[in-house]
């Protein structure tokens, strides 16, 4: 058991990843509901609570505790889910029945893989030592790969095939014309992610992204991405409302003109993987922001409490992260119920005319002032 220990602890990390951001699936769709709700002024989901009337306590035992709803809708991506698996599964008759299913897959497994390279927290002393005799430090982190900036950009650009291939396959007019949509937008704004991603390798002279949060970012909050590359920041928030197909971009899917877009032929677990891809979608992308341009895990005081306390100063870490990245998904919500979409012409215009040209100015400026 003590040979297998090493790799158990190695296995702590792809848990904590993976069922981390499964779990916290359901917690955004509630409050994203919530939050659509207050923005609209209405109340938003509050049937399905815990408890008071139509509650879950209240059905099991027959109480009744009060009449205002308490927690009203904390059930309610319970009841979704349930929703969705109790929905008939079926495959329109003319569609690619294996890209039809294979699809909501591409749209689910690339943000996924994207966190395996993103450290969530500092590394721990498990107390064990390695082949050389020295301490074994845990990376909270799945794959420390020192590619880490080049495999997130060539995954992620696989989930443009999951849009594609749902709006293709179906064999719908409107779903065709979502994947092409699709397809086309994330083309253009990701010409301008990789020219910023360019210049955050110059600014941080590496391509793994443990370096560069452990590296300049972790100089102090003056050093981070946002305060020194505020122009790459400002580009790179915008493509990637782009890249996740959310509003004002989310043309793809837009219900006025394309009925559902994509996925308008879809249905129960199916069109479930498409919606859960959506928000792990936005997890990663924020979990990227967070790592490039708001200093990962790190958060000021990092050094003199490790000092202290190294465990306590892990948790911290752990939950500067969570902090940070919940609050881009946050925003992203925010944004969802406050701004209107653009017309196609004005997002390609966007794209090409406006955050192509910018980003290439700020590649230039940023390759100027290293070599200088």
């Amino acid at each position: 058991m003590e040979e297998l220990a090493p790799y158990l602890w190695k296995l702590l990390p792809v848990l904590l990843v993976f069922f981390g951001v499964l779990s916290v699936v359901p917690i955004l769709v509630y409050l994203e509901r919530k939050g659509a709700g207050y923005i609209q002024d209405r109340v938003g989901p509050t049937r399905v609570g815990l408890l008071g009337p139509d509650g879950a306590l209240e059905g099991l035992f027959g109480i009744r505790l009060t009449k205002k709803r308490i927690l009203g809708g904390l059930l309610q991506p319970l009841a979704d889910v349930i929703k969705l698996v109790g929905k008939e599964d079926f495959i329109p008759a003319r569609a690619d029945k294996l890209l039809f299913t294979l699809a909501p897959m591409f749209a689910l497994l690339p943000p996924l893989l994207t966190f395996i390279v993103i450290p969530v927290g500092a590394a721990v002393d498990v107390g064990m030592k390695d082949a050389t005799g020295a301490p074994m430090l845990l990376q909270l982190q799945v794959a420390d790969l020192n590619i880490g900036i080049l495999w997130i950009l060539s995954v992620a650009s696989l989930s443009a095939y999951g849009v594609a291939l749902g709006g293709w396959a179906s064999n719908n007019k409107y779903s065709q014309l979502g994947g092409v949509r699709a397809t086309a937008q994330m083309i253009s704004y990701e010409i301008a992610m990789g020219l910023i991603v360019l210049c955050m390798i110059m600014h941080y002279h590496t391509v793994s992204i443990n370096e560069m949060v452990a590296g300049v970012q972790a100089k102090g909050v003056h050093h981070w991405g946002v305060f020194s590359q505020p122009l790459a920041f400002v580009i790179f928030v915008i493509c990637a409302f782009a890249e996740n197909n959310r509003l004002p971009f989310d043309l793809p899917e837009c219900e006025a003109e394309l009925v559902g877009g994509y996925h308008t032929e879809y249905n129960s677990l199916k069109f479930g993987m498409f919606f859960q891809g959506e928000y792990i979608a936005m997890i990663s992308m924020g979990a990227l922001v967070t790592a490039l341009f708001l200093g990962g895990w790190h958060y000021p005081g990092y050094e003199s409490v490790k000092a202290t306390s190294p465990y306590l100063a892990v948790i911290l870490s752990l939950a500067a992260f969570g902090v940070k990245t919940l609050c881009f998904v946050l925003f992203q919500i925010w944004v969802r119920w406050t701004l209107p979409r653009f017309r196609y012409d004005q997002l390609m215009n966007i794209g090409w005319k406006g955050m192509i040209p910018l980003a290439l100015l700020n590649l230039l400026v940023t390759a100027y002032l290293v070599a200088v």
